[in-house]
């Protein structure tokens, strides 16, 4: 019997969600399998990857194949660099402990990258969100800007409409006293 690791899909349309299993080569997709390994959401991001590495490395050795997106998921989360740390005290190169050593060394580096991830899309969601809050100031601003001249224009509007009138009533009351003036002037050459 040929035993694969793969995903199986769950999950609704366009939100897919994976289970990661050990299953019989000649089963469906969704159908029968052996263990259930973990699961896998691509929607999160970075991806949210929950194995069993212990339980891969143990199917990995009794000789399942993991399918291309398994095996990029496996090495993701270090079942084969655990399998190859394994084979090397299989060999004689270093013992139990050094091993453990490493792939916890490898561990820590690999979860100090990913929290490097997560917080540089944390801090870059942040700074969209603040240039588009100043955006917003300013077109907020240049919208008061606008108002306010506006209102001053009508304001001025409104002076220079009452100032002629004001002007043509003093420029007739100035006409005027001349006329009585050239009127008074006439009165005393008679």
């Amino acid at each position: 019997m040929s035993v694969k690791i793969r995903l199986q899909r769950h999950g609704s349309k366009g939100k897919p969600f994976f289970h990661i299993v050990v299953a019989d080569a000649r089963a469906r997709r969704d159908g029968r399998f052996i263990e259930k390994l973990g699961t896998y959401n691509p929607i999160t991001n970075p991806a949210t990857i929950d194995l069993n590495v212990d339980s891969a490395v143990k199917w990995l050795n009794n000789g399942a194949q993991p399918t291309d997106t398994a095996r990029a998921i496996l090495s993701y989360k270090g079942a084969l660099y655990k399998k190859h740390l394994q084979g090397g005290v299989a060999k004689g190169a270093f013992d139990e402990a050094e091993a453990e050593k490493r792939f916890a060394a490898w561990v820590e580096a690999k979860d100090a990258k990913v929290q490097g991830k997560v917080e540089g899309l944390s801090t870059a969601k942040a700074d969209a969100k603040k240039a588009a809050l100043e955006a917003e100031a300013k077109v907020n601003q240049a919208r008061i800007d606008a108002a306010a001249k506006a209102e001053a224009d009508a304001k001025a509007a409104e002076e220079a409409a009452n100032a002629p009138a004001e002007e043509v009533a003093t420029e007739e009351a100035a006409t005027e006293e001349p006329t009585a003036e050239a009127e008074g002037t006439e009165e005393t050459q008679a």
